[in-house]
């Protein structure tokens, strides 16, 4: 070995570098190896290569169709859209309904939402309508009945006149008053004297229709209408005084029952005694 050393310094050439052996060229590739792994682990793939495994535990979602993911994204903006639009009709409800409606229908679409479903629901029965039942209007009352002034017509036709107070009767639910007398009669002029004071007149406008018929002259026909409603005969005390209903059917006879006191009290009590 020394020999040969020194024949290649003696001729002026270097000797060649020894390589190192595949055996030591083996420890650093692994060492390489590991570096770059543990790089690699720390920085993390920059994406997972084509045709990799996926890591153990993770699940890949499956693949979706386009057309369902195209379902998938349009749903949210459905479901956002379909939650507006029960605001959307509510207002054209309130727009399109009559006034009260449209209040009944405001207020309970806030009780919905808001917490004041009690307010709402009195405010839909006050206004919509429904409902409560409309109550039809009160009759009128019928207008007074006309009282006659004091005297006896003996040139008036008392059949006509009982007939049209009979009508009218039956059409305001009143009596019929007969007041059978004479213009010569005192008792009967008393009378008219109390039919004619404010008190007693409103009571024979409001209950009565007041016939006055004259039985004092020579008419054959009066004196059968007097008969026909106070059929019991005899001597008659004037004035009589005979309460028919609207019917036609006689309540009360004062020649048979005897007149009552011809004063603003005992008239007064006769008449609110057989009022209707």
């Amino acid at each position: 070995m020394s020999s040969r050393l020194l024949r290649s310094v003696r001729s002026g050439r270097r000797p060649a570098p020894s390589r190192p052996s595949l055996a030591r060229r083996l420890p650093m590739v692994a060492a390489a190896a590991v570096v770059v792994a543990g790089l690699a682990t720390a920085c993390g793939p920059s994406s997972t290569p084509a045709g990799s495994a996926a890591p153990t535990g993770v699940q890949e979602p499956a693949s979706v169709p386009a057309a369902d993911r195209t379902s998938q994204d349009a749903s949210p903006a459905a479901s956002a859209t379909a939650s507006v639009l029960p605001s959307a009709s509510a207002s054209a409800s309130v727009q399109a309904s009559p006034p009260g409606a449209a209040t009944g229908s405001s207020s309970g679409s806030a009780g919905k939402g808001g917490g004041t479903a009690d307010s709402g629901s009195r405010s839909g029965s006050g206004s919509g309508t429904g409902g409560a039942k409309p109550t039809s209007a009160a009759l009128p009352a019928p207008a007074p009945a006309k009282v006659p002034g004091p005297g006896y017509d003996s040139s008036a036709d008392a059949r006509a006149l009982i007939d049209a107070a009979l009508r009218s009767a039956k059409s305001d639910g009143r009596m019929v008053l007969l007041d059978f007398g004479a213009n010569w009669c005192g008792n009967c002029k008393a009378a008219d004297k109390v039919f004619a004071q404010p008190a007693t007149s409103e009571l024979l406008a409001d209950d009565y229709h007041l016939v006055k018929v004259d039985i004092g002259g020579d008419s054959s026909a009066n004196s059968a209408l007097l008969r026909k409603y106070s059929p019991s005969g005899g001597t008659y005390t004037m004035p009589v005084l005979v309460v028919v209903s609207p019917s036609g059917t006689t309540r009360v006879d004062t020649h048979v029952t005897g007149n009552p006191s011809l004063t603003a009290d005992g008239i007064g009590s006769f008449l609110r005694k057989w009022a209707p």
